[in-house]
């Protein structure tokens, strides 16, 4: 069992709370994202091993893909990224493709992501898909127009709210919320709207409208919201936010203690989103806390985790 050394990211839009409440040590006076788990180039994180630092994807080619279960299916690299994002602006609006357009124009993954939301200011919205159907003329004219947000679905935002994204959906995170975000190990992003913003080189972010055109879905956006319910148990409560091909999302709350069990077919993410914890074997104990992730290897078998709070489990 490791505690998590993330990846952090200053995208212009990010702010501090990620510092401030989560508990985030960075020199960067902007933590738009922390990347809680990943072995993808753009951002490997780190482990602790014997007092010493290490990287994850090292840790993993080392160990062989044992530590990942026979779930995985790709070779010495976490198929899943998760991520804490902190939006004190609004994201762009933008898109990602599936898995056979990624491999053959960008040598990558597709990205089918699920989205947790852990804080939203009053009034917040984000974007998910469409107000109504566009035909492909149609969607052109509004990005030409600069005038796309009059057709884009706006939705309200709570705590504990849940979207599942899947490819080819126009989607943004709005102002004033803090998700967490579950994805499949890929960074392609196309852009399609950017509020008129420049980068930090003083010229318009690029936008990527020619591929987006070939991947968004442009029909009506059906229900945004996935509904959950939590189960009752004693020492906690539990309820399955996402599951799909490419992982399966519970969201624990946790009143005492609960067993888990890490078998041969997946590894365990445990990211502390409220509260402290302690997560224990027969060989080892670890304390983590409100941000903190804990990467159990697969096949490590019986733990407990015990303490109040909420947590997110992530596995294949």
């Amino acid at each position: 069992m490791f505690k998590i050394i993330p990846i952090y990211k200053d995208y212009l839009w990010g702010g501090t709370k990620l510092k401030t409440a989560y508990g985030k040590q960075s020199d960067l006076d902007i933590v738009a994202e922390s990347w809680e788990l990943s072995t993808h180039p753009a951002g490997t994180c780190l482990i602790e091993v014997k007092g010493q630092k290490q990287s994850l994807k090292t840790y993993i080619e080392e160990q062989g893909k044992k530590v990942l279960g026979s779930k995985c299916n790709v070779e010495d690299e976490i198929p899943i990224l998760i991520k804490l994002i902190d939006a004190k602006d609004n994201l762009s609006v933008q898109v990602h493709p599936d898995d056979a357009y990624a491999k053959r124009y960008e040598n990558d993954l597709g990205k089918t992501e699920m989205w947790y939301v852990l804080e939203a200011e009053e009034g917040a919205k984000l974007v998910y898909g469409f107000k109504k159907d566009l035909t492909p003329e149609l969607f052109e004219q509004y990005i030409e127009e600069n005038t796309l947000t009059e057709a884009l679905n706006f939705v309200d935002v709570h705590k504990g709210d849940t979207f599942f994204i899947t490819p080819g959906t126009m989607h943004a995170i709005g102002k004033g919320i803090v998700i967490a975000e579950i994805q499949q190990s890929s960074n392609v992003t196309y852009r399609v709207y950017d509020y008129g913003r420049v980068g930090a080189d003083g010229k318009p972010r690029e936008l990527h409208v020619d591929k987006a055109k070939q991947v968004t879905k442009l029909t009506k956006a059906e229900e945004s919201y996935v509904a959950y319910t939590m189960k009752e148990c004693e020492g906690y409560s539990i309820g399955v936010l996402a599951e799909c091909d490419y992982f399966k999302v519970q969201r624990i709350d946790l009143k005492s203690q609960i067993h888990l069990v890490a078998d041969t077919k997946s590894f365990h993410a445990l990211l502390v989103t409220e509260g402290s914890i302690t997560v224990k074997n027969e060989l080892e104990v670890l304390s983590a806390s409100k941000g903190d992730s804990i990467f159990i290897p697969a096949a490590t078998g019986s733990y407990q985790v015990e303490g109040r709070g909420e947590i997110l489990l992530s596995t294949l």
